[in-house]
């Protein structure tokens, strides 16, 4: 087993990965696209791999996870990797639990709202979350494990990247887990899910790997005090930068300040 005592990973757990049928995202009929899935803690957890159409593989990998309510085949998921993938970068992304193809809107909904922030949700919908976040964690962790099967990548190039609740729960992914080389993370805060879970908590030992944060000035669904707090509890390298607008408003010029950040980590050329 590896990892911090609440996203322990049984590495004794059976990875159990397959390959599927899948389809290349909108706006890019011209790259590769593979289908996986694999085990975490008894559940099975559904992925996409999409991959350049040039270029000498392996590729450098970003992880790249979804919002609230959205999945890895999100309209904006396509709008963000497709020019990274083109830029030559494979980019993979799983399902969150109670998202996509493991939906669950039972629960989502008391999830959802034990995410506000401390203080105002029930203690029952704090347990969703915190079960929530622990399943996610261990999923990223284990997604990173099947991508080290996979000869057209090169693993050991990995950097994470994700939206709003993908960027909130990647912040403790990447402070438990050693192997991504830096994190993009957009639109997301702290003070989230209690305590325990609280990305603000452990997102200090990211460092001295470095992370972009991206958000905006009038978000009301992660406000900027709660993005400031999270900001303020990552060690240094870091950098900040704001863009005018709500949580939907995030701007082509800021998914272009990620590729840039995401680039160096990947040690791809300039174009």
């Amino acid at each position: 087993m590896r990892g911090d005592a609440r996203f322990i990973v049984d590495q004794d757990e059976p990875l159990g990965l397959e390959q599927n049928e899948a389809f290349p995202p909108d706006g890019g009929p011209d790259l590769g696209c593979v289908g996986f899935e694999f085990t975490s803690r008894g559940d099975r957890v559904p992925g996409s791999l999409w991959l350049p159409a040039t270029g000498e593989p392996p590729f450098p990998v970003v992880l790249l996870q979804h919002g609230a309510n959205g999945s890895r085949e999100a309209p904006y998921m396509a709008a963000a990797a497709v020019p990274w993938v083109r830029a030559g970068a494979a980019v993979a992304s799983i399902d969150f639990p109670l998202h996509g193809r493991r939906g669950s809107a039972k629960l989502r909904e008391p999830m959802l709202a034990g995410l506000g922030i401390a203080g105002q949700a029930t203690l029952a919908n704090r347990e969703i979350v915190r079960e929530f976040v622990r399943q996610s964690v261990v999923d990223l962790q284990r997604t990173v494990d099947a991508l080290g099967h996979f000869p057209e990548l090169d693993a050991q190039r990995l950097a994470f990247a994700g939206f709003s609740l993908g960027a909130i729960v990647g912040a403790t992914f990447c402070a438990v887990d050693p192997r991504p080389r830096g994190a993009a993370l957009a639109l997301a805060g702290g003070g989230f899910g209690g305590s325990d879970v609280d990305p603000a908590v452990r997102i200090g030992n990211i460092a001295p790997r470095p992370l972009l944060f991206v958000n905006m000035s009038e978000d009301r669904v992660v406000p900027p005090e709660a993005a400031k707090t999270l900001i303020a509890a990552a060690g240094k390298p870091k950098s900040s930068h704001w863009f005018d607008g709500d949580h939907l408003d995030l701007p082509g010029a800021a998914l272009k300040l990620m590729w840039q950040f995401l680039r160096e980590q990947l040690t791809l050329p300039a174009p």
